[in-house]
């Protein structure tokens, strides 16, 4: 093979590497984002942010008396001017559901627990993507790792010599490598 065939190879490998790297930087900000969120599931929700407030009620209200127009004068406890339904769970308990969030009241103790869910911005969305909640998107899902095989690949020739693959490079290879390998024998033994 010819001087000119491996400089036109290693042109298309770089201008491959940087035009795959700039198409996907986006998905890839995106799922590293969802990965950490995602790695954390158990300190904090990534998808919602949970709203908790106790209330106290004024005296009078009981579930013989309760009508829509007691329901709505509640929600404004809560800053809610609708409400989808109400329901009795118990003799002395209502519950109060909104768009997003619910009211569980207490008749017997004059307390109200209010709960409202939103969702969490940026994060919500990169988590539907990232656990392919939408319809089809697992293809595209599959083509992004492949690129991202490919944008690691290109990249690891881009640099030439002591710098390169051959050089300091194989070095740093094999010290990311060392990383999940350490990470699976600890595993192993655990």
């Amino acid at each position: 093979m010819t001087r000119e065939f491996w400089r036109k190879l290693r042109r298309l490998n770089i201008a491959t590497h940087r035009d795959v790297g700039f198409f996907f930087s986006s998905l890839i900000i995106i799922y590293c984002l969802s990965g950490m969120a995602l790695n954390h599931v158990d300190d904090w929700n990534p998808d919602f942010i949970i709203e908790k407030k106790e209330i106290r009620l004024p005296k009078g209200y009981t579930v013989s008396k309760l009508t829509s127009k007691v329901v709505l004068e509640i929600g404004k406890l809560v800053n809610e001017d609708t409400y989808k339904v109400y329901d009795i769970p118990s003799p002395e308990k209502i519950k109060i559901y909104y768009n997003n969030a619910s009211l569980l009241i207490d008749l017997s103790s004059g307390t109200g627990a209010y709960e409202k869910i939103t969702r969490r911005p940026v994060f919500y969305q990169s988590n539907v993507l990232h656990r392919n909640s939408l319809n089809g998107w697992k293809w595209v899902s599959d083509i992004f790792g492949g690129m991202l095989i490919l944008i690691s690949i290109t990249g690891l020739f881009i640099l030439k010599g002591k710098k390169g693959i051959t050089g300091r490079g194989k070095w740093f290879i094999a010290a990311g490598l060392l990383l999940p390998v350490i990470a699976l024998i600890l595993h192993e033994l655990a």
